[in-house]
């Protein structure tokens, strides 16, 4: 093929060929104009139609409509009814809030090495790290792909513990058929920007449990017992947050997901001519979807596979050198996490409020002060964390399977001039 665009070569896929998401219509226009003129702009009228909307989606009986998915995950501990000195597994590759959201409750987290070819945690490694002070497990659907529930709801049945679901990039993805976000016993979505449904920012707490969707609400409104849609005495009566979201980024949550059958239907097109493009490239591990699952490609991530590219020196150094190759071809893709959970500095110093806390908190006993964070133990999520990359708005709308194969060609040119590189070692 031709020399590479980061070697002087000419770019493959030109500016502008891959469009910004979300694409913005008519609908949006006319449904966030609504909201801005209807003279409610905390919590009103879109957020309840929202909340009413997102539930039907995912099929569930309550939804709380809040500021961020992390707020969601935060309401879903509380959800569980986790407390201090508690533990909650969850995965070691993640977002830092699927974690953090445990310590803001003062619980601690425990954390399991992935499974390589899912991206997800491990869940033949799930009992090995239950404690009697083991309340539930944070199954994150890392990505757009379920974890597998089947397993987790045996254990969770077995150790009498809650399935908290995050699904913050999980939006549409099912696993047997049945809707993230119908999968555990609660679950917390995301609609930031980069969400398959955006709303700008913004989340969602959902749950067929009315007692947990009680236990949320009070979490989520000053720990009020009344929502302001009720009448409110404005007397708190437990620990609570301001999480509610706001009209506008409702309403326009309301107006994207009237078009997120559309959506799904052209991400997973887009990811097919993909996959089918690169999937014989060497050295390339493609992402999976296992039989009985949807994924949503969220962010369709890959893997390099050095000792198929023959290479022996530090793997970040040339997965760096890929990706920068990628980018200067217009390929945008990037790294989405760099640290795998227990190396960041929040876990890893055990001294989230001061005084040791949680870790040292009376009611952690001798097992919370046992619960260590050292990368060797994780030597799957680490291998994912150094060799992965990423993309997400080229297999979306209003990107179209044109697009998708020209990201392909991207892909193709780089690994057939590997040796063109110039990798930093």
């Amino acid at each position: 093929m031709a020399k590479l665009a980061i070697n002087g070569g000419k770019k493959l896929i030109p500016p502008g060929a891959i469009k910004n998401w979300p694409p913005i219509d008519d609908i949006d226009r006319k449904m966030v104009m609504a909201s801005l003129e209807g003279g409610q702009h905390a919590f009103g009228p879109d957020c309840k139609a929202f909340q009413e909307e997102f539930a039907a989606y995912t099929g569930n009986k309550f939804a709380i409509f809040t500021n961020s998915g992390t707020a969601a995950l935060h309401m879903c501990v509380v959800a569980a009814g986790i407390s201090a000195g508690d533990q909650v597994i969850v995965t070691s590759y993640s977002w830092s809030s699927s974690a953090t959201c445990i310590l803001h409750h003062n619980a601690i987290p425990v954390f399991v090495d992935i499974n390589f070819e899912t991206m997800n945690i491990d869940e033949d490694k799930i009992e090995a790290a239950i404690t009697p002070k083991t309340k539930a497990i944070i199954a994150v659907n890392l990505h757009g792909l379920t974890c597998n529930y089947d397993k987790l709801r045996a254990i969770a049945k077995k150790h009498k513990l809650v399935i908290i679901e995050d699904s913050c990039q999980a939006h549409g993805a099912k696993f047997k058929g049945v809707n993230a976000g119908k999968l555990g016993d609660c679950a917390a979505f995301s609609f930031n920007q980069n969400k398959c449904l955006c709303s700008g920012e913004g989340g969602m707490f959902v749950t067929d449990n009315e007692e947990m969707a009680k236990k949320a609400a009070q979490l989520w409104s000053f720990g009020e017992t009344a929502t302001p849609l009720e009448s409110r005495d404005y007397h708190s009566y437990a620990l609570g947050w301001m999480y509610r979201g706001a009209s506008l980024p409702a309403a326009f949550g309301r107006a994207q997901l009237t078009k997120m059958n559309s959506y799904f239907n052209t991400i997973q097109e887009n990811a097919a001519v993909l996959t089918d493009k690169i999937k014989d490239i060497k050295g390339l591990i493609i992402p999976v979807q296992p039989e009985g699952y949807l994924h949503n490609w969220y962010n369709y991530t890959s893997r390099i596979d050095m000792k198929a590219i023959g290479w022996t020196g530090a793997p970040t150094a040339m997965r760096d050198a890929i990706m920068g190759a990628l980018q200067a071809e217009g390929a945008p893709v990037g790294i989405w996490q760099r640290f795998i959970l227990p190396d960041m500095t929040v876990f890893k110093a055990k001294n989230a409020y001061g005084g040791g806390c949680p870790w040292s908190c009376p009611f952690a006993d001798k097992l919370g002060e046992k619960v260590n964070y050292c990368r060797e133990d994780f030597p799957v999520a680490q291998r994912h964390c150094d060799t992965h990359f990423g993309m997400t708005v080229p297999l979306r709308a209003p990107n179209t399977t044109a697009s998708a194969a020209l990201v392909g060609e991207a892909f193709l040119k780089v690994f057939d001039n590997l040796n063109e590189l110039k990798v930093k070692a």
